[in-house]
């Protein structure tokens, strides 16, 4: 198990013409990764998310800040050094990056090959991996014959053969369909639960976030706008940035010019009710609420799902009835959770 810290971390390139200023890819980025975490870095194109990347694995250098790979400092570090420190860096790519010519059970041994392990031990190992990310009886295929999902389980295993402690996700899953996309991310939630391996993510997909990732940062810029527990991201972002992401991800309240139209048909008060593993309301409490009241209601758009194995959701609802009556039901389901009137 491997901890990385990134610790006020930039890299700048010079600008273009006499007086311009440098340009800033990463700019004073630091974030500390617990050993085995799943740590997802989010960002539309242009954040630095990659560049980020890169200094991890020692493919670009920094301008300042310090990188610490485990207990190794590598900031600084001659070419030689870092090839080392790659050794016990996995990477998978958005285009699984396979060689073409190999087949599977090749393309796995590759990195063992380049290591020095012996024939029999890196056939043995590849073979091990590939049972184990589901391809088993896939060893002989070339990439061509294999599926997108295939190619990068295929990547994940070659990613694992020099038993990394650090795993390195670019993009993995963005080149994937919604279902073997899933697919990958519980593949890479079983490596990470197998074998203790720090996974970091770089993605621009918040699905991605919400079904893997302990604990996310948003970039936007070069620069680290919010970060925290993944569920406290989704169910209380802070900065513009992360709620457009988090809406990506989430089931909707209903576009503003339907929210006008149901408002102009006047049959009763727009609400949003919040829904999370810590509060006390669920659909059965309130339409017992609403009932209790001599009110009902009509859900007009959002819903439930799954963040980080917790629940979080809101339900946009239209509550009909005696305006007194409403407000009390309002009143009451406001004590154990959150209700915004639109």
């Amino acid at each position: 198990m491997t901890r990385v810290q990134i610790d006020r971390v930039s890299k700048s390139f010079a600008g273009h013409g006499k007086k311009a200023a440098e340009v800033f890819a990463v700019n004073d980025v630091s974030i500390d990764i617990a050993s085995g975490e799943i740590h997802a870095v989010i960002g539309y194109s242009g954040a630095g998310k990659s560049t980020l990347l890169r200094l991890i694995n020692g493919l670009e250098r920094a301008t300042s800040g310090e990188i610490t790979i485990g207990d190794t400092l590598i900031t600084g570090f001659s070419e030689k050094q870092l090839r080392e420190v790659r050794g016990g860096i996995g990477m998978i790519f958005q285009q699984f990056n396979l060689l073409q010519s190999r087949t599977a059970q090749a393309n796995v041994e590759y990195p063992l090959e380049i290591a020095g392990i012996a024939k029999d031990e890196r056939q043995r190992r590849a073979a091990e991996l590939l049972d184990f990310v589901g391809l088993k009886g896939k060893e002989q295929a070339y990439p061509e014959q294999l599926s997108g999902g295939q190619r990068q389980r295929v990547g994940i295993a070659r990613a694992l053969a020099t038993k990394p402690g650090v795993l390195l996700a670019d993009e993995a899953t963005s080149a994937l369909d919604p279902e073997t996309s899933a697919e990958v991310l519980s593949l890479l939630k079983e490596v990470n639960r197998e074998f203790g391996i720090t996974i970091i993510l770089i993605t621009h997909e918040m699905e991605v976030v919400r079904q893997i990732a302990d604990r996310v940062t948003v970039m936007e810029e070069g620069r680290v706008v919010e970060q925290g527990d993944t569920y406290q991201v989704f169910s209380n972002p802070q900065q513009n940035t992360t709620r457009r992401f988090v809406e990506t991800a989430l089931p909707n309240v209903p576009a503003p010019e339907v929210l006008e139209a149901i408002k102009r048909r006047g049959r009763g008060t727009l609400v949003t009710i919040s829904f999370t593993d810590e509060g006390e309301v669920d659909q059965p409490v309130i339409i017992t609420t609403l009932t209790k009241h001599g009110v009902t209601g009509s859900i007009e758009g959002g819903g439930v799902t799954q963040v980080s194995g917790r629940v979080y959701g809101q339900v946009t609802m239209e509550i009909i009835g005696d305006e007194a009556k409403v407000r009390a039901a309002i009143a009451e389901l406001s004590q154990h959770t959150t209700i915004e009137e639109l």
